[in-house]
């Protein structure tokens, strides 16, 4: 595994565009998040997402989330009400992962939940917006870890059997780990699945 120590305060994006790269080469990657380190790769990069879900131990039947650059790109993959659009625009860029029923001809199957829904975010951090405006694409957002278990917080910690396994670590040091809240938005009013680091707005 590569390891690419990023300063916190003053991020390289020269150092970036090789992370970039890498994803639209079929990359599994680490990278920080405005809540915990995620693992991801390009959702279209079916090979990389089979990796991740061999590497989580996931039930193939849990599909992960994926970040987005702005709630305009949310909106080619999600229906969005007019209150729920509201809402992305009132939260986000925050630390929020949202449900919302897909609009299944753009998204890759093993992305869609059972109710042929999709998980997005926009953390608020300039290394996720970088990655998804390089490739153009949504980026695959998973905890670091193994189902069921702690979540990574610092990529220099990684056991061999993660690290072996992975191409590429964005590192700003340790994090403190607190995932994001998730919000459930297919119904008629938003619905609290998980309270995590964001607070409710509505």
């Amino acid at each position: 595994m590569k390891t690419i120590h990023l300063d916190p305060d003053k991020i390289s994006y020269r150092q970036l565009r090789n992370a970039g790269d890498a994803l639209l080469e079929g990359a599994v990657i680490v990278y920080p998040t405005d809540t915990i380190y995620g693992l991801g790769c390009d959702i279209y990069a079916k090979d990389a997402v089979k990796k991740i879900y061999a590497l989580k131990k996931r039930d193939l039947s849990k599909p992960f989330s994926f970040i987005c650059g702005d709630v305009s790109q949310i909106s080619e993959f999600a229906f969005l009400s007019n209150w729920g659009y509201k809402l992305l625009k009132k939260s986000l860029p925050g630390p929020y992962t949202f449900i919302l029923e897909a609009r299944k001809t753009n998204i890759p199957k093993k992305m869609l939940g059972k109710r042929n829904t999709i998980g997005v975010r926009i953390p608020d951090h300039p290394v996720c917006r970088e990655l998804v405006r390089l490739t153009g694409r949504p980026v695959l957002t998973t905890s670091v870890n193994i189902s069921g278990e702690g979540s990574l917080t610092d990529p220099s910690m990684l056991p061999e059997k993660f690290s072996s396994r992975i191409d590429l670590a964005l590192s700003i040091g340790p994090l403190v780990s607190e995932p994001s809240t998730v919000i459930d938005l297919t119904g008629d009013e938003p619905v609290l699945i998980r309270h995590g680091k964001g607070e409710l707005l509505w």
